[in-house]
């Protein structure tokens, strides 16, 4: 790749973020942030499929499946992607979906 200004701004920029990020403060609050996204998209999912009463079946199967591919992927690859900040994310994102779902479906059974 030939060395423009542009992409030398953007490695300056890439490796600035990777830098930042090493910090493990600021990973442990991403990792927060992230299982806090989680938590809300799982509200939101069950909230919107549950004004649609004909798609909970479906949304629950989307999630399903996209929970089960993300854990099998993971953990396939744990000893490569142990160290990943975007592996640990959304692992993270996973578990705050999941922890979400759990609790509404608590909610709603009692």
């Amino acid at each position: 790749m030939q060395n423009t200004r542009l992409s030398s701004l953007l490695n300056g920029a890439l490796s600035g973020v990777s830098q930042g990020l090493s910090n493990p403060w600021r990973r442990i609050s991403l990792l927060t942030i992230s299982f806090l996204l989680g938590n809300f998209v799982g509200t939101a999912i069950s909230t919107i499929a549950g004004q649609n009463a004909n798609l909970d079946t479906v949304v629950a199967a989307v999630l399903l499946v996209f929970t089960e591919v993300y854990s099998w992927f993971f953990y396939k690859m744990y000893q490569k992607m142990k160290q990943s900040l975007l592996a640990q994310s959304l692992n993270a994102f996973k578990i705050g979906l999941i922890y979400n779902l759990f609790i509404l479906a608590f909610t709603l059974g009692s």
